[in-house]
């Protein structure tokens, strides 16, 4: 018995050190890397400028495979029952933290069944519009809104997208409801827009921009706290009439839960030295933003304190943002962003609260606080 135990043992010694060579020769084949979106958008973008760094400080392929569907939830799916072996990635946006509030089931867990190898980049966007849309500036397109609310389209990349996002905070803070028309992507919903077949979207400056410069759609404001430095012209709709509207979309890398250490660390090293924010400031220099160079550790403690939290009532797909004050969301962000200079604030919390006369929920964003002032209530959505 005792030989047995010996042998056993033996195995096992070898089954670990087996694996730790593996993880110092990581990576030996092409690394794919994930995105829940479809090709040309603007997660897709930020992924294949990020697979090239990547794969230099690698010094192997990182294959860029658009896996979509479900609102961005296949991926993630598909991440979680992957090898954890150092193979398998996703770069995904702000939307896997706001899942849980958006579906009823998911069949997967954002913060539990990953690895976090580090945020990559914090992207702005813009509201823009049709070129032959009438208003002059945004205080027109408020009143054209409100005259014209049941006829004014505004289109997103599909449920769970930024896009998506943003277009409901939008209308929670304008308190104006308009058709929303959801695409199979961030491509076709601009095409559409420039065809002009739909009136207004909220999407990233990482597609927008080349745009807005080339005059082919009318831009209203951008999402940020302060003007971009390549379209100082461009005001923010905190300064247009919207006081503390913020929405800033972080993208971050993930791994399937147990990828060995060693493995995440040599992810972890080639995502900083070879992120976008670094090498690629003079290729997108309007959306691409400081990240966070918080450890993997404190980055998921951000990220599991912000996960949406259900009080109750039936969940729907249908949703509104309530952007009522929630002083625990402060608190949050000081924990998270501790004494930096220039924080960067973590996914946000979303609780969906059951409304008085109807099913749907209420989804509150707790990553900051909101107010009530005479422009409505102020909201933001910080990555």
């Amino acid at each position: 018995m005792t030989a047995s135990i010996s042998k056993r043992g033996a195995a096992l010694a070898l089954v670990v050190l087996s694996g730790l060579a593996a993880a110092q020769d990581y990576p030996t084949k092409p690394v794919s890397l994930m995105v829940p979106f479809a090709a040309g958008g603007p997660t897709d973008t930020v992924a294949r400028t990020l697979a090239q760094g990547m794969g230099k400080a690698l010094k192997q392929s990182v294959i860029v495979e658009n896996v979509v569907g479900a609102g961005g939830t296949i991926a993630p799916t598909k991440l979680k029952n992957a090898a954890p072996d150092g193979y398998s990635l996703m770069l995904a946006h702000i939307g896997m933290s706001t899942a849980p509030a958006l579906y009823r089931t998911l069949p997967f867990r954002p913060v539990e069944d990953f690895e976090l190898i580090g945020q990559v980049v914090d992207v702005p966007m813009t509201l823009i519009a049709r070129k032959d849309m009438p208003a002059k500036d945004f205080k027109e397109l408020l009143a054209y809104i409100k005259t014209n609310k049941d006829k004014v389209t505004f289109a997103n990349a599909g449920i769970g997208s930024a896009s998506h996002l943003c277009g409901l905070l939008f209308m929670s803070t304008t308190q104006q409801d308009m058709t929303t028309v959801p695409y199979k992507g961030t491509a076709p919903a601009i095409n559409d827009l420039l065809g002009g077949q739909v009136d207004l979207l909220c999407d990233q400056t990482t597609n927008t921009t080349q745009y807005i410069a080339s005059g082919r759609v009318k831009a209203y404001g951008t999402t940020s706290k302060t003007r971009l430095d390549t379209m100082k012209d461009l005001p923010t709709l905190a300064e247009s009439g919207l006081p503390g509207f913020e929405v800033v979309v972080w993208h971050g890398v993930y791994a399937p839960k147990g990828t060995p250490k060693p493995v995440v660390d040599k992810l972890t090293a080639a995502l900083r030295r070879r992120s976008p924010r670094r090498r690629s400031r003079r290729r997108c220099p309007s959306w691409v933003r400081r990240s966070s160079r918080r450890t993997r550790q404190r980055r998921t403690d951000c990220a599991r304190s912000s996960r949406p939290k259900s009080t109750g009532g039936r969940r729907s797909s249908r949703r509104r943002v309530s952007t009522r004050t929630d002083s625990r969301a402060v608190a949050d962000q000081r924990t998270c962003h501790g004494p930096r200079k220039r924080p960067v604030a973590h996914p946000p919390a979303v609780r969906c609260e059951p409304r008085a006369r109807r099913a749907a929920a209420t989804c509150r964003v707790l990553s900051a606080p909101g107010r009530t002032g005479p422009a409505g209530p102020r909201a933001r959505i910080v990555g």
